[in-house]
């Protein structure tokens, strides 16, 4: 009985578009990535399309694409992942919103910035408790509870009768834009009223927050203050079944973003935490690493796939910092040299045959700071032909791999030149059937 096991390391925001201080080249162009390189190699490439050709993604549908999941059929908005991954549970009616702190200019209602501050940490957790129960006074019956997500984010749910989906958000989307009206998307009376209770929540949350010691210290200090509360993406928990009903496999994930572990979550993948693996600049990418493989290298094989999702590089596109991102893709690829190193070694040891995947769920330039339509580079490869390639074994093979029947001719890990690969351009809902066949083959 074969003992295949596979291993996709998600890198989110990892492709960009070039750059005229780096003469044109991307940063993943410029970086210094040699293992990434060895697994192109090594294996078989291919550009993705996360959703479709000339979609601009968020992290949330893309991710659902990838993992063999029609985002037009079981995406309901990006809210519902968020507060699960938080820790609010999700029942039936319940609404959910992906939020913001953010600064507001309360004298001319304008949205200054945002994100009030990426390194809220300390303070999220606080102000979110502040915050949880907060009443509505014209909807004594509905229940509000905010959890805090990561850096500037939180997850805010709405419980009650009568609650849709259907509505739009607070969030104007850019800097120094208005604060929206949550406005209803048909014209059904939950749509109505469930507009109507959000707003007055927006109001009611603003009231709270304008006064509180956290941002009147803020102010004393000039920092922004974080005096209203985003409130965009309502979604419900949709049904949909079971990565191991689609796939055959059990699998867990190591996603320090709450939107991410929360969509994991909704298809029944196990969620395991890292120490120190969180969803910003600070992460410790040796402690994903460890816990990957301590779970994927289980005594009792409890899992055949294993989904490491590492954000920080996303962060420095929407940051416009190349140096950061590119700084961040040289760290990932020597925790990526570790991981491969070590599932030889158990692959050596009669542990599991070992399969790897990277690849990221859509571009984020730092010309643009934002998410685009670009594919992003895809590569797959056996872990032993990769280790080969990086220990340079073999070395008569090295430049063209013509005994490896599962690799093309796709020696470099960037946007362009994965173009080239055996797997051409393909849609993410493809990845799945891609990684599933290769990894038995």
């Amino acid at each position: 009985m074969t003992n295949n096991k596979m291993v996709f390391v998600m890198v989110d925001g990892i492709a960009d578009t070039s750059i005229p201080q780096y003469e044109r080249k991307t940063t993943l162009q410029v970086a210094n990535t040699p293992t990434m390189d060895a697994m192109s190699l090594g294996g078989i490439n291919g550009a993705m399309d996360p959703v479709e050709p000339g979609f601009a993604c968020g992290s949330d549908t893309a991710h659902l694409s990838i993992l063999g999941y029609d985002p037009r059929k079981y995406y309901r908005g990006r809210g519902a992942f968020e507060s699960m991954g938080a820790g609010l549970d999700m029942k039936p009616g319940d609404i959910a919103f992906k939020s913001n702190f953010a600064t507001l200019d309360k004298s001319n209602g304008i949205v200054t910035s945002r994100r009030a501050d990426r390194n809220f940490e300390h303070l999220g957790p606080i102000l979110c408790d502040y915050l949880t129960g907060i009443k509505l006074p014209s909807f004594p019956d509905y229940r509000v509870d905010v959890k805090y997500a990561t850096e500037h984010r939180c997850g805010v749910r709405v419980r009650g009768p009568n609650l849709t989906d259907s509505i739009t958000g607070t969030d104007p989307l850019k800097d120094n834009l208005p604060l929206l009206k949550a406005t209803p998307l048909d014209d059904s009376n939950d749509s109505i009223l469930t507009s109507k209770i959000v707003n007055e929540l927006s109001d009611e949350i603003q009231k709270a927050l304008e006064n509180h010691p956290i941002n009147t210290e803020r102010r004393e200090k000039g920092l922004p203050v974080a005096n209203i509360v985003l409130l965009r993406g309502c979604g419900v928990c949709v049904e949909a079944p079971t990565f191991k009903q689609k796939y055959g496999m059990n699998a867990f994930m190591i996603a320090p973003t709450c939107i991410i572990a929360g969509l994991g979550m909704s298809i029944k993948i196990d969620i395991i935490e890292s120490e120190g693996g969180t969803g910003d600049y600070h992460t410790n990418l040796q402690s994903k690493a460890d816990t990957l493989l301590k779970n994927i290298l289980d005594s009792d094989d409890k899992y055949q796939f294993g989904f490491l999702h590492i954000k920080a590089v996303d962060d420095a596109g929407h940051d416009k910092n190349s140096p950061l991102k590119i700084e961040f893709l040289e760290k990932i690829d020597k925790m990526l040299h570790f991981i491969i190193s070590q599932l030889t070694i158990a692959q050596n040891e009669k542990k599991g045959n070992f399969t790897i995947c990277l690849t990221g769920d859509h571009s984020t330039p730092v010309l643009t700071g934002d998410h685009s339509y670009e594919p992003v580079p895809f590569a797959i490869c056996k872990v032993v032909e990769a280790d080969k390639i990086i220990n340079k074994k073999n070395d008569d093979n090295i430049e063209n791999n013509n005994n490896n029947n599962f690799s093309d001719n796709v020696k470099v890990f960037t946007e362009i030149e994965c173009t080239s690969g055996v797997l051409g351009r393909f849609p993410g809902g493809q990845a799945m059937n891609i990684i599933c066949q290769y990894m038995n083959n």
